[in-house]
């Protein structure tokens, strides 16, 4: 067999600074903020956004005060100065949960371009053609601010990007069109079913997730259930149990996080899937129905960290029957570095979308043998 040194490891698609990172160039950098700021605007609505810039003269004063890190509550807004060397891997962690990075492409360079076709900068822009990878996008400056050629692309662009032709151009104050282009490169992440069957049930004394409430082992019953709404579903379950679920011929991720209960469980599901988003499902909720799931599913926000049911009883969210993006998988990964592992802190601590239940019941648990005897007592044909 031939050694590897490391481990192998399905990562995240990111780019060079985060997730959905556009690189805006071919254009003085004014432009480009007058651009950006713009685009935040109209975005901010239903995006978290972030711009990337450099100063092109910093004040002198600022350079020589021995700042470590300074962080400073403008009420209004948070102020954070720090001097360090960052590369890609610091900023990935610090921006991981924006949904779309704009970048001033004369400073940095992102995975994909938008190219502003102003001859202002045509010379500048020669330089840069290696930077031009992924453009999506040409930006025509104002009526009679842009080259002379008969469809305003110059042709040291159509010898580098060869399906020039196939790329939209836009008005480069047509924000509405550009904001919408934008909006629509923007994936919504694949919900996959994530069925927790790999609990040890200590206070039940058997496996919750082989219990019958509706004419089958409950794990199954859930299984149905996340097809029916188009959802597909994994077993998450021990190493152990791996032989004995094969059978049921759903696909399983065991535990590579093991022993760290549920949490656990979702961070080996995001290991194995790191760019697909998680429905989590306890076993231990026998009143659980296809509208509990349908209602948790339409009010999704793909841009918090994850969707849950905020609880009547006790006014928390439930992390059990839940939707975590796949930005909270580093998030997770951030509560479990600082020794915490209940899911329910993460939500509590995290951006979460909640949602009042239409139907509270559905959230109830089976934990115990009493709570199991009444349940079947109340609801006896």
């Amino acid at each position: 067999m031939k050694h590897t040194k490391h481990t192998a490891l399905a990562k995240p698609a990111l780019g060079n600074f985060g997730r959905n990172e556009f690189a805006i160039l071919g254009t003085p950098c004014g432009n480009i903020q007058k651009l950006a700021h713009a685009l935040e605007l109209k975005l901010c609505k239903t995006l978290k956004t972030a711009y990337l810039d450099a100063e092109h003269a910093g004040d002198s004063l600022e350079k020589a005060l021995p700042i470590g890190v300074q962080y400073v509550d403008k009420i209004g807004y948070h102020r954070l100065d720090f001097q360090a060397n960052w590369g890609k891997f610091q900023f990935r962690s610090f921006l991981n949960d924006r949904d779309l990075l704009l970048l001033n492409g004369n400073h940095f360079e992102g995975v994909r371009q938008i190219v502003v076709l102003d001859p202002k900068k045509g010379a500048s822009l020669q330089k840069k053609l290696n930077r031009l990878t992924d453009v999506q996008l040409f930006l025509k400056m104002p009526s009679g601010f842009g080259y002379t050629d008969t469809d305003g692309i110059p042709d040291f662009l159509k010898n580098h990007i060869l399906n020039w032709k196939e790329i939209p151009i836009f008005n480069l104050d047509d924000i509405d069109s550009i904001t919408a282009f934008l909006q629509s490169k923007i994936p919504k992440p694949i919900l996959n079913g994530l069925v927790l069957v790999g609990g040890k049930s200590q206070r039940m004394g058997r496996d919750k997730s082989n219990l019958d409430y509706h004419g089958k082992p409950q794990r199954e019953y859930v299984c149905e259930l996340l097809q029916k709404v188009g959802v597909q579903p994994y077993l998450s379950c021990r190493m152990e149990q791996v032989a004995d679920l094969k059978s049921l011929n759903y696909e399983l991720i065991p535990d590579t996080f093991a022993e760290l209960g549920p949490l656990g469980a979702i961070l080996s599901a995001f290991r194995a899937r790191p760019n697909d988003a998680w429905l989590v499902i306890a076993c231990d909720l026998p009143f659980l129905d296809e509208a509990i799931l349908n209602e948790l599913i339409q009010n999704r926000r793909i841009s918090a960290q994850a969707t849950a049911f905020l609880n009547p009883t006790n006014e928390f969210p439930e992390p059990l029957i839940s939707i975590w993006e796949p930005k909270s998988y580093q998030t997770a990964l951030s509560f479990f570095g600082q020794g915490i592992s209940c899911p329910r802190k993460v939500l509590i601590n995290s951006d979460t979308q909640l949602i009042t239940p239409s139907n509270p019941k559905a959230l109830m648990n089976v934990n115990t043998p009493d709570e199991l005897a009444n349940y079947l007592a109340l609801n006896r044909d």
